[in-house]
C-alpha cells in the first residue's frame, strides 16, 4: 500500500511540476504575479503548483490560459 501512495504523489508531483514550468516559459518568475495576471486566486495557484488539491475544472482552466490541452498536457507524464 504505501509504495502505491509514494507513486500516486510522484505522479502528482510531476504534474504539479509541468504547471509551475508552464508558467515559467510563459516569463513569470512568481506563481502570484501569474495568478494576479489571469484572476486566479493566489492561494489556489500556490496549491496546484505545490502539488496540493486541484481539481479537474481548475486543472482545464490553467491550461486554456496556457492554450494547451489535456491530451498534450500528459503526454510524457
Amino acid at each position: 500500500m504505501e509504495d502505491s501512495e509514494e507513486k500516486i504523489l510522484l505522479r502528482i508531483e510531476k504534474v504539479a511540476n509541468k504547471i509551475k514550468q508552464l508558467r515559467k516559459d510563459k516569463g513569470y518568475t512568481s506563481f502570484q504575479s501569474f495568478a494576479f495576471e489571469y484572476e486566479l486566486n493566489r492561494v489556489q495557484y500556490w496549491r496546484i503548483e505545490s502539488g496540493k488539491n486541484i481539481t479537474l475544472k481548475t486543472l482545464i482552466k490553467v491550461l486554456d490560459i496556457h492554450k494547451i490541452s489535456l491530451e498534450d498536457f500528459f503526454k510524457n507524464l
